[in-house]
C-alpha cells in the first residue's frame, strides 16, 4: 500500500505540474499590468476555466513554456511528502496545496511577485483542508497548532516587513500566513525548521550570486521559492518524524 500511495502521489505531483507553465505565464505580470490572456506567440489561451487550466502550449503552437521541469518537480515533492506521511488523513492536505506552492514559487521566480490571487488562497485552503484532516481518525496534527503557526509565522515575517519593507516584501508576508499553518500542524519545532530552512536557502543563493558576481548584497532575490523549499523540507521531517 504504501509503494502504491507514493506512486499515486507522484503521478498527480506530475499532472499538476503539467498545468503550472500555462498558469505561471498568464500570473508572471508586473502589479499594474492585466493577467496574460495569450501565449508568447499571441494565440489566445482557450479551454476549461476560461483557458486557465491547460498545458503551457496553446492549441495553434508550439510556443508555450516546456513543462518538462515542473513536472519532474511536482512528482517529487509529492512523492516525498507521500512517503514521509504515509496513508494519514493529512496527506490529502499536502498534495491539494502543493501544486498551489509550486505554481507561486515559479511566478515569484520569474517576476519577483507573490500575487494575493495565490496566497490568500493557499492560506485559507491550508486552514480548511487540516481542519477536515483533524476531524478524521489517524490524524497525527493539531489544528490550533497550525491556527497558531500561521499567526506565529505571518506576525514574524510582517515584523521583518516593517523593520525592512525593502528586503522583505507584502507578499511573503502573506505566504508565511500559509506556510505557517502548514508547519504549525506538526508543532512548534518543525516551524522553527521550516522557517529556518529557508532563510538558509535564500542566503545560500544570495551567496553564490555575489561569489560568481551575478550580483551584490543589495541585489534583489524573489525569497517565495526558498520560504516554499524549506517549509517543504520541514514539513517532511515533522512528517516523518510522527510516522
Amino acid at each position: 500500500m504504501p509503494a502504491l500511495l507514493i506512486v499515486a502521489a507522484a503521478l498527480w505531483g506530475a499532472g499538476a505540474g503539467l498545468l503550472v507553465p500555462r498558469a505561471a505565464h498568464r500570473l508572471s505580470v508586473e502589479p499594474e499590468e492585466p493577467w496574460r490572456d495569450a501565449c508568447p506567440a499571441g494565440h489566445p489561451f482557450t479551454g476549461p476555466a476560461r483557458g486557465w487550466i491547460g498545458t503551457g502550449r496553446c492549441a495553434d503552437c508550439a510556443a508555450g513554456a516546456a513543462a518538462g521541469t515542473h513536472v519532474a518537480v511536482g512528482a517529487l515533492v509529492c512523492a516525498v511528502l507521500a512517503a514521509a506521511t504515509g496513508p494519514r488523513p493529512e496527506l490529502a492536505a499536502w498534495l491539494l496545496l502543493a501544486p498551489l506552492a509550486l505554481l507561486l514559487a515559479v511566478v515569484d521566480r520569474r517576476v519577483q511577485r507573490l500575487p494575493d490571487v495565490l496566497t490568500l488562497p493557499l492560506a485559507a485552503a491550508a486552514v480548511v483542508l487540516l481542519g477536515g484532516a483533524a476531524l478524521l481518525p489517524g490524524s497525527a496534527g493539531s489544528w490550533t497548532g497550525a491556527l497558531l503557526g500561521g499567526a506565529g509565522l505571518g506576525g514574524a515575517y510582517f515584523l521583518l516587513f516593517l523593520i525592512n519593507p525593502n528586503g522583505m516584501g507584502f507578499g511573503d508576508v502573506k505566504l508565511a500566513l500559509a506556510l505557517g499553518v502548514v508547519l504549525g500542524w506538526y508543532g512548534w519545532p518543525v516551524l522553527f525548521a521550516g522557517a529556518l530552512a529557508g532563510f538558509v536557502l535564500g542566503s545560500l543563493y544570495g551567496v553564490g550570486l555575489m561569489v560568481t558576481r551575478r550580483g551584490g548584497r543589495k541585489t534583489a532575490i524573489p525569497f517565495g521559492p526558498f520560504m516554499i523549499a524549506g517549509a517543504w523540507a520541514g514539513l517532511v521531517l515533522g512528517a516523518a518524524a510522527v510516522a
